[in-house]
């Protein structure tokens, strides 16, 4: 500030004033100029016009803060992610990882570029034509009846006459003979009256017949009509709003129309590059995973299969207790076959709505159609494969147009397509024989409670992150667990471990040791 004063006050400063001090300090503080030749410059630039033209000292000023607001302000970096790169090969990785990790999926973004795009443009031309017409119009000046005899008619200047409205006269001027002003315009209580002291005036004026004036009417909008149908338009607008993003917006966002007349549309994720579970995190179904393990194959290498004459199998239906590892395994065949990976649950496809399960049916395998080769994969399929008759006394049963449309649906299914159709259940019994024949589910794979080999494979996993006491060892502790543990399902030993997990932290203990897990089965048995 000391410095700023002390050139105002040497005079240094007369040709740029204050902004001049201000934008050097500026400038100079950020490192984009010198101390104080760059002003000196600057001003010799500016006043003498001779070495350097205006245009280059223009270019110069503009240059310079480009670069200065082009990097975000000192000690406010970590509030613009974009304004510093890391160096070398970690900036590119961390730029990609960032890249992979804002990859929205279908169904995520409740605002995609089209509409919103559609909705940008839309409300811009409202508002602008507003804004025009309550603004920007020309809208003349009020006159009385008196100014107009005396100064506008008596002087011959007035062409012609419009009665707008029945509610006011506009007094179009002669080409050329026009004062200032566009136009003016007066009051009238009638038209009735109005013509007879028109007609009054002329006549006194001593105007002929065939040279008086012109009168006009006509019909204009003055906006008070749309104002009228604000509000209306305001509460029909809200109401759609609520219908399309509100909770009667069941349809994905992004697909057709959205909201209420989407709720025909499937409720299905898309996974394409977030599966990282692979056939090495699944342990203890080998038999089921060599099975499964061929669907891979046959989306991997479909021309070996084909060349054959053999048929790609529709599908395969997964089978046995809860927690074995069925939608697990699903997801390891969707990683291993690196193709897009859909599921669903069979619930989605009910609805309070009739109509509406057969309706996500199609879109589900119209979906499916589009992201070939890859896996569907619909979880608890019991929901809405039950067996048909059952319940119904003679009404209509949506449960059952569901199931007719998934019947459908697989067995017309193509089998050039390259789709895979996977399914998960711990109630085969109540399934419909129509939906497990062979061309629908060709195959039924039972994965159940793993044995005492299996359970040590599954220890093996889920002993991998954990901190373990530095004596022990993962294998001999995956069998001596897999023992005491048996009849657990793959679920029940992810508990187990992570139990022993938890059990050492409330001791404060700095590794997991044999105790702990012991500890925690202990707890898994009985509570």
């Amino acid at each position: 500030m000391a410095h700023r004063y002390l050139l105002l006050a040497r005079g240094r400063c007369r040709h740029w004033g204050l902004p001049g001090v201000l934008l050097q300090q500026l400038l100079c503080g950020r490192g984009l100029l010198g101390a104080r030749p760059c002003l000196v410059q600057l001003r010799e630039k500016v006043t003498t016009g001779v070495t350097t033209d205006r245009s280059t000292v223009l270019a110069s000023v503009i240059a310079a803060c480009r670069r200065l607001f082009s990097q975000p302000p000192k000690g406010f970096e970590k509030y613009f992610p974009n304004g510093k790169k890391a160096n070398g090969a970690k900036g590119t990785a961390g730029e990609t990882k960032g890249t992979k990790s804002c990859l929205f999926q279908l169904g995520d973004i409740p605002w995609d570029v089209r509409e919103f795009r559609m909705y940008v443009v839309g409300s811009s031309f409202f508002w602008t034509m507003v804004v025009y017409y309550f603004f920007f119009r020309v809208p003349g000046r009020e006159i009385t009846w008196k100014d107009f005899v005396n100064n506008y008619l008596s002087k011959g200047v007035v062409d012609r006459l419009e009665v707008v409205n029945k509610r006011f006269v506009r007094v179009i001027f002669v080409s050329g003979k026009s004062p200032h002003e566009w136009y003016v315009w007066f009051n009238i209580g009638s038209v009735d009256t109005f013509e007879r002291n028109l007609e009054t005036v002329q006549q006194d004026l001593g105007i002929e017949v065939e040279n008086r004036l012109p009168v006009v009417y006509s019909t204009e909008s003055d906006g008070s009509f749309l104002l009228s149908l604000l509000p209306t338009i305001l509460i029909i607008g809200s109401l759609l709003y609520t219908l399309r993003r509100g909770p009667a917006g069941l349809g994905r966002a992004g697909r057709g129309m959205g909201g209420l007349f989407s709720v025909g549309e499937t409720t299905a994720k898309v996974l394409k590059d977030e599966i990282d579970v692979k056939f090495k995190d699944v342990a203890g179904c080998e038999e089921a995973k060599l099975e499964i393990m061929e669907f891979v194959n046959f989306l991997k290498n479909p021309k070996q299969y084909e060349d054959l004459g053999a048929k790609i199998p529709k599908g395969a239906i997964l089978t046995g207790p809860p927690g074995t590892g069925k939608t697990l395994l699903a997801k390891a065949t969707a990683g291993e076959a690196n193709v897009p990976f859909i599921t669903v649950n069979g619930s989605e496809f009910l609805e309070m709505f009739v109509g509406v399960g057969p309706a996500r049916v199609r879109d589900l395998f119209a979906l499916a159609r589009k992201n070939a080769p890859c896996i569907l994969f619909i979880d608890e399929i019991d929901a809405v494969g039950r067996k048909r008759g059952r319940g119904n006394f003679g009404g209509q049963s949506e449960q059952e147009n569901t199931l007719n449309q998934l019947l459908v649906e697989m067995d017309g299914f193509n089998t050039t397509t390259n789709v895979v159709i996977l399914a998960g259940t711990n109630r085969p019994d109540i399934l419909d024989p129509a939906l497990m024949r062979p061309g629908r589910f060709d195959r039924q794979i039972y994965i159940g409670p793993p044995d005492i080999k299996g359970r040590a494979s599954i220890f093996k996993v889920h002993l991998r992150p954990l901190k373990l006491d530095s004596v022990l060892n993962k294998d001999n502790l995956a069998r001596k667990l897999a023992s005491l543990t048996p009849g657990f399902s793959g679920a029940d030993i992810a508990n187990v471990c992570n139990e022993a997990a938890l059990i050492a932290a409330r001791h404060l203990s700095d590794a997991i040791n044999q105790k702990h897990f012991e500890q925690a089965i202990e707890r898994v048995i009985g509570g």
